[in-house]
């Protein structure tokens, strides 16, 4: 039942029979891609891996993959994982580890370009760190993942440096962007800090 299951993804996916129908190279290897193309490249299910074939890697639930979650990826699994193989003198395991949780901890903090940039939103209204809205959609949110290389699909192709048509006057970035829908920009963490406590001193001035 396994065996058939795989081959029926992979006949209607893929077009034709893998060489290896087991289901741990279908996991490891097929199914991230096979889910992206079946649902119009906006996964829902994130394959995160530090490249290895028998190294770090999982699949997390992107509406559920909220800051508190990656931190425990990132420090509790990944450290587990890190922990272990440097028990057992595996420097390559150790050090693809290792990497990969540098780059989970640059996407933590948020600072570009591992930011989150959602075109229709303000620059105090910009998230801090990894703090996705789901209503923005996994164009948006995926960014990070894929300007850090952790995912096993490449889904650079999504990332469109702006979208058809034109903005109205009233959109957050109209006059920085000249009505253009962008959105391959960068904003740093000290500027939506700076951003955010101006709304709020106005906020406060207009009491």
């Amino acid at each position: 039942m396994e065996r058939r299951l795989i081959s029926e993804a992979d006949d209607f996916l893929d077009k034709k029979a893998a060489r290896d129908g087991s289901l741990e190279a279908w996991v490891r290897d097929r199914a991230f891609r096979q889910h992206c193309a079946l649902f119009g490249q906006r996964p829902f299910l994130w394959h995160i891996s530090d490249g290895l074939k028998d190294g770090f890697s999982v699949f997390v639930h992107y509406h559920r993959f909220d800051q508190a979650n990656l931190r425990k990826l990132t420090y509790t699994l990944l450290g587990d994982w890190l922990a272990r193989a440097k028990a057992e003198n595996n420097t390559l395991r150790y050090e693809k580890g290792r990497e990969l949780q540098q780059k989970l901890e640059k996407i933590l903090e948020g600072e570009k370009p591992y930011d989150i940039f959602v075109r229709w939103k303000s620059l105090a209204q910009q998230p801090l760190g990894w703090d996705p809205d789901l209503d923005d959609g996994v164009r948006q949110n995926i960014r990070p993942f894929i300007k850090a290389g952790v995912l096993t699909h490449d889904l650079s192709k999504i990332l469109k440096d702006k979208d058809r048509g034109k903005d109205v006057q009233s959109a957050p970035w109209y006059d920085v962007f000249k009505g253009e829908r962008r959105n391959d920009h960068h904003t740093t963490l000290a500027e939506k800090r700076g951003a955010r406590e101006a709304a709020a001193k106005q906020v406060e001035a207009a009491k």
